[in-house]
């Protein structure tokens, strides 16, 4: 059990300068979104519509006065939409691939979190939490796509000849690497759901 965790923190100070500029290239790039949504309203209306049309928005309306399942939404959603459909696969058909789609939707991200109401500034404060504990299991899971990137295009980082070992050998790492971001997806999940249902929506309703 310690090795699982041993392990993956090896694998973060070993790549400790990529860790950190993935770390200000996230932030940064979430920063941009939301700058531009502060600036064009529209875009941020336009996202909110968006979510209504694609079924979200009835989603979280539908389990979001059960909070362990609202919970388990949010987990699943973070876990199969986002980490593997837009890191991870992107990235094992063509190298460093999920980096972009991942900086897609950061930018799409900060845009969305822009609130409409006085009272969404607010609630954002608490939910500032949230997307501090996600992004870190996203910059995590980011890593580990860099490294089969990176270990796939050039196999001498990872002591290896042929490319299909360097994947292999980057492949390995994002497995690690997937164990502490789990935890921080499930963390996140939990305080999501349990923060919007007793924290956020009340806050709302007071200040309303």
């Amino acid at each position: 059990m310690a090795t699982a965790w041993r392990r993956p923190v090896e694998i973060v100070r070993e790549n400790s300068r990529v860790h950190l500029v993935l770390n200000a290239a996230t932030y940064g790039l979430l920063l941009v979104g939301f700058a531009l949504g502060m600036l064009f309203p529209g875009l941020s209306q336009a996202r909110a519509t968006a979510l209504e049309d694609d079924g979200t928005a009835a989603l979280v309306g539908a389990v979001f006065r059960q909070p362990a399942l609202f919970a388990l939404v949010i987990l699943a959603v973070n876990v199969f939409r986002l980490s593997l459909l837009t890191i991870v696969l992107p990235s094992l058909v063509v190298p460093f691939a999920g980096l972009v789609t991942f900086g897609c939707w950061l930018v799409q991200t900060g845009i969305t979190l822009v609130p409409g109401t006085a009272e969404g500034w607010v609630a954002l404060i608490p939910h500032a939490l949230t997307v501090l504990i996600e992004l870190q299991a996203y910059i995590t899971v980011a890593l580990g796509v860099f490294l089969v990137g990176k270990h796939w295009t050039r196999p001498g980082t990872a002591g290896v000849e042929r490319r299909r070992d360097g994947y292999l050998a980057g492949l390995r790492k994002l497995g690690r690497l997937s164990v502490p971001a789990l935890v921080l997806l499930v963390l996140g999940a939990v305080w999501e759901a349990y923060s919007l249902r007793y924290l956020v929506h009340p806050l709302g309703q007071w200040l309303a």
